[in-house]
């Protein structure tokens, strides 16, 4: 073992390679017999494309660059794909980026087009795709914008023809549900067809705070009966609904404080633990059921974990094998069950699970590692105390390397990362963006902060009009906390944070003197105009609660935008933002570097041509990357070998 100071240490984790691995599949499926789902392509300008494992086990890219399926309803988008086997062969139809038509394809030829362009503003957009070829549909979330604003939108639950026949023509796309709600997913139909269920949402509610579960008559001819309303409301968030094969009405509700399963409006299994998430995008599926009667299910408190729940006993068994986190997407023929699964020492793969022998196998996008795992760090999952007592969660990642240590006496510097959202949490999994850092003898502390998702409706409450005092004050209670324990270094000590996160970064530079710089990455920055219309139509009214009605509390936005207070930012930072964004959109980050001129605070400002909301090609991540290490080497007084400088100007 030889000695070098933190922060120095050589690695074999480059930008170029934590780059290549990130993103995670998404989206699976089962198309008769075989799992798809949809895999990330960061050197192929980051597409996502749709991969096919076959009944051998070898898998194939079903569609070649530049074909991107990927949704942009809501612009986080949601399910993108469905497929069947029609006539015995597969039928898949998708959304593609580009255009957000939804095709259909056919392997073996080109897909064709479905869906008409139209050039009001956003235009046309589509997800949650569910085959009814049996009628010759598709049925889908349409969004449909009426004019140029973000706010011009209407969304309904609507049938395209699986023929062609609207590929030119709007007429001819049949409307299912009356625009009376500003957001609806995707609709679930009863086993024997004469029922849907869907989810509703309206401003200024986002769809953790309350959703309402609508169910209607379906007439033979396909048309909905007049929808009402049987579970939900402004207080209860049902996060996913679906059928039993027996015809019982599955969905999980937080009426209890905690995403539980209910059945036909009894609790199937009531624990302090979720079993949903935040409906970030459509589709999400945190359960499904089987034929058998059992109910593959992804649940827990603070982690996500794989099982299958007996309704009869409320009896849940959870996969063995090394998978701590499965992500919210999953699907299920017969006896099988197949989702996404990770853990500290491998990333995102996709997981098998046989409810007949309990076996549980990885058949897709394997993990395979790219270097030692020596090099990968060693989390630990701690609890710290906050203000006023309150607990706050947090995976601590501290240096680590097989060959390097650092003198006896020098204590590391530590990155505090608050995760994006607010209302969402950072799950416990191997990230070599992470490593990137551990490797070369830089800490990172992930903060699931007080807001964030899996400890139950009061735990995210704590951020209700406190967006920017409790996210901030975790954050720097858990770095406070590391350096008086003797962990981090005091004086080293950063944060960073995308989106949400980069909000929190903002206002840590603004209103504590806790950290030597911060990594600023498309961040929210004003809050007045973030709230009046630089921003997209979904969370155009998701600060009256995290913040409050600006109306009545306008004072409250100026206080705590950042870029108010310019002024009181004395720290270094590195501003990283994609010029495509709609969601958080770079005039927010020139409006602050505007009132940064002059005032002699170094700083540094990448912005990324053809990037939105999350880097997803593999150059603008190593840049970005490289750039926030060269901070950290500049501020902290380090020398990580090889690494590009990045210029900081005043």
């Amino acid at each position: 073992m030889r000695t070098l100071a933190y922060g120095s240490w050589p690695s074999p984790i480059d930008a170029a390679l934590a780059a290549a691995h990130d993103g995670h599949p998404e989206f699976v499926g089962f198309v008769g017999d075989e799992a798809w789902w949809t895999e990330p392509r960061p050197t192929e300008a980051g597409r996502r494309t749709l991969v096919r494992r076959r009944a051998d086990g070898t898998q194939e890219s079903v569609l070649p660059a530049p074909w991107n399926v990927r949704s942009r309803v809501i612009e986080y988008g949601g399910r993108p794909w469905a497929g069947a086997v029609h006539d015995g062969r597969p039928l898949v139809v998708f959304v593609n980026f580009a255009d957000q038509r939804l095709y259909r394809h056919d392997p073996g030829s080109e897909p064709r087009p479905l869906t008409p362009v139209s050039r009001v503003g956003g235009g046309l957009r589509w997800a949650e795709p569910q085959l009814r070829p049996q009628t010759g549909e598709v049925w889908c979330v349409l969004e449909e914008f009426t004019g140029d604003g973000p706010g011009d939108v209407r969304r309904v639950l609507a049938a395209v023809p699986l023929d062609g026949s609207a590929a030119e023509d709007r007429g001819a796309v049949r409307e299912l549900t009356e625009d009376r709600h500003r957001f609806v997913s995707g609709p679930r139909v009863s086993p024997d067809g004469r029922k849907a269920a869907w989810l509703a949402w309206d401003h200024p509610r986002m769809p953790w705070d309350g959703t309402e579960l609508l169910l209607a008559e379906v007439a033979d001819d396909g048309t909905f009966g007049e929808p009402r309303v049987v579970a939900g409301g402004p207080e209860e968030s049902v996060a996913q609904v679906d059928w039993g094969f027996d015809g019982s009405l599955l969905y999980a509700s937080d009426r209890t404080g905690w995403w539980n399963l209910y059945r036909d409006h009894q609790p199937l299994c009531p624990r302090e633990e979720e079993f949903g998430g935040p409906l970030w995008k459509l589709g999400q599926r945190w359960f499904a059921p089987l034929e058998s009667g059992l109910i593959a299910v992804v649940h827990g408190r603070g982690a996500a974990l794989l099982g299958v729940l007996d309704p009869e006993t409320g009896e849940v068994v959870d996969a063995a094998g090394p998978w701590t986190e499965f992500t919210s997407t999953l699907a299920v023929h017969g006896d099988r069950i197949v989702g996404v699964g990770a853990s500290p020492r491998s990333a995102h793969e996709i997981v098998e699970l046989d409810t007949r022998t309990g076996r549980a196998r990885v058949i897709g996008a394997a993990h395979d590692d790219p270097v030692d795992p020596a090099h990968y760090p060693e989390p630990q999952i701690r609890t710290f105390t906050g203000p006023a007592g309150r607990e706050i969660h947090a995976h601590i990642y501290p240096p680590h390397s097989p060959s390097w240590a650092a003198p006896g006496d020098e204590l590391p510097p530590y990155v505090i990362w608050a995760h994006g959202g607010p209302t969402s949490r950072a799950p416990l999994v191997l990230d070599l963006e992470i490593a990137y850092f551990t490797s070369r003898g830089i800490g990172v502390a992930e903060v699931n902060y007080g807001g964030s998702t899996g400890h139950g409706r009061e735990y995210r409450n704590r951020l209700r009009e406190q967006w920017g005092v409790v996210d901030v004050e975790d954050c720097a209670a858990v770095a406070l906390a590391l350096a008086e324990e003797g962990t981090a270094d005091r004086d080293r000590l950063a944060v960073r944070g995308g989106s949400a996160g980069g909000w929190t970064s903002a206002a840590s530079l603004v209103t504590t003197d806790v950290y030597a710089c911060g990594t600023i990455i498309y961040p929210v920055l004003d809050l007045a105009n973030w709230a009046s219309g630089e921003t997209h139509d979904f969370e155009s009214r998701y600060l009256e609660t995290l913040v409050g009605p600006l109306a009545e509390v306008p004072a409250r936005y100026t206080e705590r935008s950042p870029v108010e207070h310019a002024d009181r930012i004395t720290a270094p930072f590195l501003l990283l933002q994609g010029l495509a964004d709609v969601i958080c959109p770079p005039v927010q980050c020139e409006r602050l570097l505007e009132r940064m001129r002059g005032r002699q605070v170094p700083h540094a400002y990448l912005a990324f041509e053809g990037e939105g909301h999350g880097f997803r090609r593999a150059d603008t991540m190593i840049r970005a990357l490289e750039s926030e290490l060269s901070l950290y080497a500049q501020v902290f007084g380090i020398d990580p070998p090889g690494i590009p400088t990045v210029e900081l100007s005043t």
